[in-house]
């Protein structure tokens, strides 16, 4: 089917693009990168319309099944491209991670191997409840008709970034070619480390290190077969994907377990030498080898099962032209001085403030990214020193607003980031924050509905003798079960998911607006490149 992209003007990258219907009224403000299917002649002719120098017809919902809601738009030529750019998708999971990543190809490039024209899909983490699968199903029709995802990414066994899983992986239609995670898996449902199979110490009793570490296929499914008791979530979801037989393969990552070249561990096939216009490169978990270099390991961070599953969260840096996107996982402040001092070559922490700022100096080398996904949530537990030395312009926070344990993002943390962020006026955005949610009391509702039916059960004699009868209380009950249907409303009116797309030249972040006009749907923000090479945001002029 012919299409083309929504496009970006490079020169007014805050001019909104927009579908007008035949009779010219604006019907539906679209956004970067967004899939247009072309109307073709057979579409057009009946009608006498044409495309034209000026505007390009396109066709809308026309796999609907009712006839009616498929209409042909038109958009200005200008706001058309054949090139799509790559993009993220901080979806709104709620409590939790979740990210979807998409890779700009389409079609196959002369002289390049015929799989480089695949896009590729990525679903980073999935939160905790049903949000990702219901994502997926709304963007890509996954469980409707079936889809391939080139990789599943489980950055650390903690329910608000693997529990989503098990929704995805429960049905045939959805495949992944890997699944990869960190090497550590929930064995059962203790309290301490032990839940991790315990831990033993290091050479010279200094460093205590977990005791199962996973890294192969061939362990992760004996550990989880269908056959095994499922003790605990994790074991669940893991199982799934294995009963299911919907993973290719599952994979520990880690750096120096990935696909190696330059001296830097990859995701396989997103490596430099994939002949593509990106690269991953896998940040984390640092992998030791204490005993033995058949034995990777990973270190206990502060003798807490929390903090060292956190801590060895895959860490990911996305490379497209000149922009960058940093995905943080769960590091807590442990985690992030030992890397800090794994990318800078120190032995210990440095005590002197000169010496950490020469630290952070050399680790930007490695860590330097325009955007992070900024690390747990929003948590406080985190080092001046680790946002120093990522330094992005952009920062994402994914939270709940049922998060009565943690209250993420902490306000102290957003103060953090505006001040350690590059540029004059750091961007933060917030799934919460940027989710917009109704304003309902339930409690009116129900009062009525209550004495409503309290009313039709008192009915008398005189009332059932009535010729009407039937038909009155038939048109009630029809009544009520509308008002009881407003008791199903969803309680989110705009989900807080956060949209950021790059050619490699400019990027944008982008939220949909509390306002649900059709006409008037996204907020954004666009960045280029300083002629230092950092990101710069170009401001909105005239808006407030």
């Amino acid at each position: 089917m012919a299409h083309v992209f929504v496009g970006l003007l490079k020169d007014k990258p805050y001019e909104n693009a927009f579908l007008y219907d035949m009779s010219g009224k604006k019907f539906r403000q679209v956004l970067w990168g967004d899939w247009l299917s072309l109307a073709d002649d057979a579409d057009l002719q009946p009608k006498g319309l044409k495309n034209n120098s000026k505007w390009v017809w396109v066709r809308w919902a026309w796999g609907d099944p009712d006839p009616a809601k498929r209409q042909l738009l038109k958009i200005k030529r200008e706001f058309t491209s054949s090139a799509r750019p790559l993009e993220i998708i901080f979806v709104d999971v709620g409590i939790g991670d979740g990210a979807v990543l998409i890779s700009p190809e389409r079609e196959t490039a002369e002289g390049e191997p015929a799989e480089a024209g695949e896009e590729r899909i990525l679903v980073i983490d999935a939160g905790k409840e049903d949000h990702m699968r219901k994502f997926l199903d709304g963007r890509f029709k996954a469980y409707r008709e079936g889809f391939n995802f080139h990789a599943a990414i489980l950055s650390h066994p903690d329910s608000d970034h693997y529990n989503g899983f098990g929704r995805i992986l429960s049905t045939e239609k959805i495949t992944f070619k890997r699944l990869y995670h960190n090497g550590i898996v929930e064995l059962n449902s203790d309290k301490g480390l032990s839940r991790l199979g315990g831990t033993r110490s290091g050479p010279g009793g200094v460093t205590d290190y977990l005791q199962k570490i996973v890294p192969d296929d061939a362990t992760m499914r004996s550990l989880f077969a269908p056959s095994e008791n499922r003790k605990n979530r994790y074991a669940s979801v893991i199982g799934k994907g294995i009963a299911k037989n919907n993973v290719g393969e599952f994979r520990m990552l880690g750096v120096n377990l990935g696909a190696k070249e330059d001296g830097r561990t990859w995701l396989p096939e997103f490596a430099p030498s994939s002949r593509r216009p990106y690269t991953i490169e896998v940040l984390g978990p640092w992998v030791e080898y204490p005993f033995g270099p058949d034995n990777p390991s990973l270190r206990v961070f502060d003798k807490d099962l929390g903090k060292t599953k956190n801590g060895h969260s895959v860490l990911l840096r996305l490379q497209f032209g000149h922009f960058s996107v940093f995905f943080g996982g769960d590091l807590n402040r442990p985690a992030e001085m030992f890397l800090l001092q794994q990318y800078a070559g120190l032995a210990e922490w440095p005590s002197s403030k000169a010496e950490r700022d020469a630290m952070v100096e050399a680790a930007t080398q490695r860590l330097s990214s325009d955007v992070m996904k900024s690390c747990h949530h929003g948590s406080s537990d985190v080092t001046d020193e680790f946002i120093r030395a990522v330094r992005p312009a952009a920062f994402v926070i994914s939270s709940g607003d049922q998060d009565a344990n943690y209250v993420h993002p902490r306000p102290d943390l957003l103060g953090r980031l505006g001040k350690l962020g590059l540029g004059d006026s750091p961007v933060l955005l917030s799934t919460e924050l940027q989710r917009s949610t109704r304003d309902i009391d339930h409690r009116e509702l129900v009062g009525k509905l209550t004495k409503e039916i309290e009313e039709l059960a008192k009915c008398d004699a005189a009332a059932h003798a009535a010729a009407n009868f039937e038909a009155e209380r038939s048109k009630k009950l029809k009544a009520l079960l509308k008002k009881f249907g407003e008791l199903a409303l969803p309680s989110v009116a705009v989900d807080g998911a956060i949209y950021v797309k790059t050619n490699g030249e400019m990027l944008i972040t982008a939220f949909k607006k509390e306002t649900q006009d059709p006409k008037s749907k996204w907020f954004y923000y666009a960045y280029t490149l300083t002629g230092e090479g950092t990101l710069k945001l170009i401001p909105r002029e005239g808006e407030h």
